[in-house]
């Protein structure tokens, strides 16, 4: 007996939450395991651990490079092969829409937009910094916020920051935005409207970033994932309205930098950042 396949679209609504959740978190587990087998591999081999700096460069290559760009780009390539396959075996009608990852040298207004989402991550970090001081203030102790590993490691080697600040536009930004917005968003904005696409995906994005974090309680971390949240709101505006994938990497890019340099700035030049603020930066680098 014959089926007719036919739309279901809270099926299809699912499989895009369900797709876009994996493939985020897919691709920092990708990176993360490359990253302790290759350590591994290269104790074995040469007895010794690696140095702090190979480490950092390894990482960012395995995580962000390998792990976040190589799943961004593996989905665009495999997906009109799979896609079909999946759509038959689930008895889901149509062809489904088709998915690319728009790319190219960003206009004037693209320019405009990349300067007012930077400034808008920026504005956001200061307000969470005054929200996350009242909040402490009116708890009568300080939060144990979780910070980023990157930053805790600059911490304790301020050199490696000079190295952190260029990969962020280099690396950091572009390899984590086209897997959270040039894939993760766009395979949620398919079956959801442009505001619950972009705050599920900033949702995913801050969430699987705990992975990331050195430390902290419960709830400072989720007072982290807040402020992760919000910045990863600015990244998938800015995409919306571009629908250039440069654009929230050029964004992201320079919001870390710009981040790891103040830090920079901070831990060499002596105590014109209170530690408050230092702590500040470090949690609030996606």
């Amino acid at each position: 007996m014959s089926t007719v396949s036919r739309e279901r679209p809270r099926l299809q609504s699912a499989i895009a939450l369900v797709s876009a959740l994996g493939l985020g978190a897919g691709g920092l587990a990708l990176g993360f395991a490359l990253l302790v087998l290759t350590v591994l591999g290269i104790g074995l081999l040469t007895g010794s651990g690696l140095s702090t700096f190979g480490f950092l460069v390894l990482s960012l290559v395995l995580v962000q490079g390998i792990g976040c760009g190589g799943v961004a780009l593996s989905y665009y390539k495999l997906r009109p092969v799979i896609a079909p396959r999946v759509r038959s075996a689930l008895d889901i009608g149509g062809e489904g829409p088709a998915f690319g990852i728009p790319v190219s040298v960003p206009s004037l207004r693209e320019v405009g937009i990349v300067l007012a989402g930077y400034a808008a991550a920026i504005v956001w970090v200061m307000i969470s910094g005054i929200l996350l001081t009242v909040l402490q203030e009116l708890r009568g102790q300080s939060l144990n916020t979780g910070e980023n590993a990157a930053a805790e490691l600059g911490r304790s080697n301020p050199e490696l920051l000079l190295l952190l600040i260029p990969a962020s536009i280099l690396v950091i930004g572009p390899g984590e935005e086209l897997l959270f917005r040039g894939v993760v968003q766009a395979r949620i904005r398919e079956r959801f409207s442009r505001v619950p696409g972009i705050a599920i995906a900033s949702l995913f994005f801050a969430a699987l970033h705990i992975v990331a974090l050195v430390g902290g309680s419960l709830v400072g971390n989720l007072v982290v994932v807040s402020i992760l949240f919000g910045t990863a709101t600015v990244f998938g505006v800015a995409y919306e309205y571009a629908e250039n994938i440069v654009v929230p990497s050029l964004i992201h890019g320079l919001y870390n930098a710009t981040l790891f340099t103040l830090l920079y700035v901070s831990l060499t030049l002596g105590d014109e950042l209170p530690q408050q603020g230092q702590a500040l930066l470090g949690l609030a680098l996606p």
